[in-house]
């Protein structure tokens, strides 16, 4: 793997741990030379891991709606800053960029990519892995209900299939390296 797609909030939440986590990532993302794919905003999540990883030595690759520039404060110091039309432009090329996608605590954008890059990998549209990072039991619920959904045959196959659930950064990574 060289590109790793990062989906998370524009905001940092209201538990510490989640910028912890974040930081981490960007952090880890940067020591091993893997290229982070994000929405390529300087606030929240989004800021904080890119600022981890830019300070790791990474590269970081922003993609962000013309729309979204002033919102998600588009981030002036990355590696690269693609501006787009608009947000399904957005997803296609960070699906296209990347070799993974990592997804940490978010808001409805998040959910979003999530789910339709579950729903591509699903249809067979790509087969890349996907990575959830469960922070202080972030997504508990929701990895519930997505149980239930298959339970009563909504969905294909089991959810391990379709993604791998982290507690911690370190876990996810060494997943990703292969240790």
């Amino acid at each position: 793997m060289q590109s790793i797609a990062v989906f998370c909030g524009s905001s940092s939440g209201n538990n510490e741990l989640y910028a912890i986590h974040a930081r981490m990532i960007g952090r880890k993302l940067g020591e091993h030379r893997l290229r982070m794919i994000y929405g390529g905003g300087n606030k929240g999540l989004m800021g904080t891991t890119a600022d981890a990883a830019l300070a790791s030595g990474g590269e970081v690759v922003g993609i962000i709606p013309e729309k979204l520039r002033s919102w998600e404060h588009a981030h002036q110091s990355i590696t690269e800053l693609i501006v787009v039309p608009d947000m399904h432009t957005r997803k296609r090329m960070m699906y296209e960029m990347c070799d993974a996608a990592i997804i940490l605590p978010g808001g409805f954008g998040t959910m979003d990519e999530l789910f339709e890059m579950l729903t591509w990998n699903q249809l067979a549209i790509h087969d890349k892995p996907i990575f959830i990072l469960n922070t202080a039991g972030y997504y508990t619920d929701l990895f519930q209900m997505m149980q239930v959904m298959h339970q009563n045959g909504f969905l294909y196959d089991p959810l391990d299939k379709r993604v791998k659930i982290f507690d911690v950064p370190d876990n996810l990574i060494n997943h990703i390296l292969g240790h």
